[in-house]
């Protein structure tokens, strides 16, 4: 599924925003949809609507699925910065991309993340940072078995990993039951994907799935431990009815 012989083969493409992405050969697609643009997508379907649903707490542990370009979590910091917020953030993010985090400090980001340089700078060589506010994680190798060895219950989680067509082992019943199994009773989760496969597989690990909209944006996921008011929900078991041929992602279609 995986070709390493690919890996190193991507080029720079310019989003609709302005910000630069990559397309990967390996897995023949950008890293972010060109149309919403790599920062905008990052901000309005993650961390916006992440840290407006857990605004609440003072700490948060987000796992990023997966680092790649670290737009994610970059924005996750001009966020907090910009907003002046004192919230402190532990990231764990797994990649197995090692020669592209390594590249990241000569990157051309956008200048929103001009203050983050020395953090892109410390990622980019050691893999981690960590100050009084911001601890960062790379977990390198293959996010299926990083993830069960995490020991700290996660807040948010960043499902952002290369499509359901393209990387399915990162979107199966089996893989979000992984992920369920280190979550707060409160967590949510993010994801570009409004697959029927996709939330089938989140409602099937307890997960209840809501429709996020934002501007200029097209809709996505938000799928939540937890009822959520403010958001329109999906009843799954209504899907279901309607749709008779739905299924999860299994593993076994993929190994």
């Amino acid at each position: 599924m995986y070709n390493e012989d690919l890996r190193p083969q991507k080029k720079v493409v310019l989003c609709e925003d302005g910000t630069n992405t990559l397309y990967s050969k390996e897995f023949d697609e950008p890293y972010h949809s060109t149309k919403d643009g790599a920062l905008h997508e990052s901000l309005e379907k993650h961390v916006k609507p992440s840290f407006r649903i857990q605004k609440n707490k003072d700490r948060l542990v987000i796992l990023d699925i997966c680092f790649g370009l670290g737009y994610n979590t970059f924005a996750t910091l001009h966020y907090i910065q910009k907003q002046k917020l004192t919230t402190k953030v532990h990231i764990l993010s797994p990649e197995f991309d090692e020669g592209l985090v390594r590249t990241l400090k000569d990157f051309d980001f956008p200048p929103e993340f001009d203050s983050l340089k020395p953090i892109i700078r410390a990622i980019s060589q050691d893999l981690f940072y960590e100050d009084t506010q911001f601890k960062i994680e790379i977990l390198l190798g293959d996010a299926r078995k990083s993830i069960p060895k995490i020991k700290e219950k996660i807040d948010i989680v960043y499902q952002d990993a290369f499509s359901p067509a393209h990387n399915p082992l990162l979107w199966t019943k089996e893989y979000f039951a992984d992920i369920r199994a280190i979550c707060n009773n409160d967590a949510i989760l993010t994801t570009y994907s409004t697959a029927a496969a996709i939330r089938l597989g989140l409602y099937e690990n307890d997960f209840l799935i809501f429709v996020h909209r934002a501007e200029m944006m097209r809709y996505s996921t938000v799928a939540s431990l937890l009822m959520l008011e403010e958001l329109e929900y999906i009843d799954m078991e209504l899907k279901k009815i309607r749709n008779t041929e739905a299924r999860s992602m299994r593993d076994e279609e993929y190994v």
